[in-house]
């Protein structure tokens, strides 16, 4: 526009892609899959990777609500992206991923690590020694109530 004093506006391509996840930690390896498609074109450095991943745990370890769900939102601009981690809306649709025993693999390690057994663990989680078997033997996941007191005992829940 003639005899105005404003900037001119910049308009950069964006690409939006967005997914809602079950808040299980089954979930965490098909999230990181999904983060990892948004990002093949610009590699993150070892603290975001960090960062998104403490982001995706809060955000699981709060979903308890009614939709049990998280929704994850990757914006690919020319030279970054972003990322948000939200609760899922109660209506939206969630995919289950395939059965995974990734858990049970992360659990048995961290008891055998731990020199605790079953009995042990559950004491000190709160829970029933045959509740934790299940979690060993791959039957059950732990709630997300349980799951943040595992975290609180045995620290950040690993997943491939």
């Amino acid at each position: 526009m003639a005899g105005t004093s404003e900037q001119p506006i910049e308009v950069l391509p964006i690409e939006v892609v967005t997914r809602v996840f079950p808040a299980r930690p089954a979930a965490v390896p098909e999230i990181r899959d999904f983060i990892r498609q948004c990002v093949s074109d610009a590699p993150l450095a070892e603290a975001d990777n960090r960062e998104i991943t403490n982001a995706v745990f809060r955000a699981l370890l709060d979903a308890a609500g009614p939709s049990g769900a998280i929704q994850i939102s990757c914006r690919v601009y020319p030279e970054y992206v972003e990322f948000d981690v939200l609760h899922a809306v109660a209506d939206e649709p969630v995919a289950m991923p395939p059965e995974q025993d990734t858990f049970a693999d992360w659990i048995t390690e961290m008891l055998r690590r731990e020199g605790i057994n079953r009995e042990t663990a559950a004491r000190q989680l709160g829970v029933s020694a045959k509740t934790v078997s299940r979690w060993v033997g791959g039957e059950t996941e732990p709630r997300l109530r349980e799951l943040r007191r595992i975290q609180e005992r045995f620290g950040e829940v690993k997943l491939r």
